[in-house]
């Protein structure tokens, strides 16, 4: 039995790391990108959370949260990939005031995903401009955590490499073959280097190329009664340096263990609980979006997002045009919050995650309700704004669902 994987982000790796633990036939991933991790599984924020998550995937979201506690935990996690525990925090002042939108779509923060937001206590990140008063708090770090997603993406790839998965880049598969039982027997593959053209042995196909993943569905499946719903949403970030924010020690901040003293009035009880990360969630109305910080270990980077607009899907994330306004006014947002003069920006990036109308991922075979699609064939794709986090759980399911076995997680309502 050999499973070929189209899609070497995030969804795809971690599918393939998970398989790789108890599969001993052979497992392919195909990655058309010249770039590995060049879309959101390297340039997306990297926040965890738990219970953030809408009933039909709450059980993914809690198992996917685990997982990446146990990942960390079990292999340096928190030196390797820069896993945290995080507050999750909104300040009572916002950017501009006023109320924020609808989530996602409408330009809002994932806050509005979160169930409760408790009282305003002693948490206040120490790189937030002096002019805003102690956050409210959405988690203070019992069910959010934080991590570096390009440097854990390369982790899984790695491990996958070192267990006999093959990696086949750049490349794309171009058709596939059933026997005279229909069952899969090979797919065709183009090196797009060097056009080279050759074929796979392939029995399970998994579909995880994120905000591609409909074309390449459409492509190799251009008779096939169903669709795949999966669009794109396009955000902009930055990646700055803050003065006010000297990143703690890896060596004293293990993922669960020890927390930080970040404040310089805070009491040394807050300071034996706090974590090491913060993300904050405001609104600028504006600029008509939410901006999103993060902050991240050991690198001591902050991650600013939350600008999505419509820019269209590009053949390869590589082929990428930064906005040039869409920089300027994150640029504006980070010198509100971060304070004028008090950051240095290091990166600008554009990514696209992949979106459902419906909100939540579609992890399931590739047939809808009334049987409609195709055999031996699973879809895991759609996750949003929320890709990072649901990553290790997404694997962990699919790879159950290839061998046949029953999902650790509640998934039905992931289906087509």
């Amino acid at each position: 039995m050999t499973t070929v994987i189209l899609g070497a982000g995030i969804i795809g790796t971690s599918t393939a790391y998970y398989l790789s633990q108890s599969q001993t036939p052979s497992i392919h991933l195909v990655e058309s990108s010249p770039e590995l991790f060049a879309s959101s599984s390297g340039y997306a924020a990297g926040f965890l959370a738990r219970d953030w998550f809408a009933p039909a995937s709450a059980s993914l979201g809690r198992l996917s949260f685990d997982l990446h506690k146990k990942l960390a935990n079990e292999h340096d996690g928190h030196k390797t990939w820069g896993y945290a525990r995080s507050t999750a925090t909104s300040p009572a002042e916002t950017i501009g005031g006023g109320e924020e939108e609808d989530w996602l779509g409408e330009g809002a923060s994932r806050v509005k995903a979160a169930k409760k937001i408790a009282e305003n206590d002693d948490t206040r990140p120490v790189w937030l401009a002096p002019r805003y008063g102690k956050p409210d708090i959405i988690d203070k770090g019992d069910g959010t955590a934080q991590l570096d997603p390009f440097e854990l993406c390369h982790y899984l790839m790695s491990e996958c490499k070192s267990r006999g998965v093959r990696l086949h880049q750049p490349a794309e598969a171009t058709s596939l073959t059933r026997d005279p039982s229909g069952a899969l027997s090979c797919i065709h593959v183009r090196n797009t280097e060097t056009s080279e053209e050759y074929d796979i042995p392939c029995t399970r196909l998994v579909l995880a190329a994120g905000a591609w993943t409909s074309q390449v569905f459409q492509k190799l499946f251009p008779n096939c009664k169903i669709q795949i719903p999966v669009s794109s949403l396009a955000g902009h970030s930055l990646l700055v340096r803050s003065s006010r924010w000297p990143p703690p020690s890896s060596d004293n901040v293990p993922p669960d263990l020890n927390s930080i003293h970040h404040g310089t009035d805070d009491s040394m009880a807050s300071a034996k609980t706090q974590p090491p990360c913060h993300a904050l969630f405001t609104s600028d109305p504006a600029a008509s979006y939410s901006p999103e910080l993060f902050t991240r270990l050991p690198s001591g980077h902050i991650y600013l997002a939350g600008l999505n607009g419509p820019y269209p899907l590009p053949s390869l994330p590589t082929e990428r045009i930064i906005d040039p306004k869409a920089i300027e006014i994150l640029k504006r947002t980070a010198e509100s919050l971060l304070g004028k003069g008090e950051f240095e920006v290091e990166r600008e990036a554009l990514c696209w995650r992949p979106v459902t109308g419906r909100g939540v991922p579609i992890v399931g075979p590739a047939k809808n309700k009334r049987g409609e699609g195709e055999q031996d064939v699973w879809i895991a794709a759609g996750h949003g704004p929320w890709g990072i986090s649901m990553s290790l759980g997404t694997g962990y399911v699919v790879a159950e669902m290839v061998q046949g076995r029953e999902t650790t997680a509640d998934v039905k309502g992931l289906q087509l």
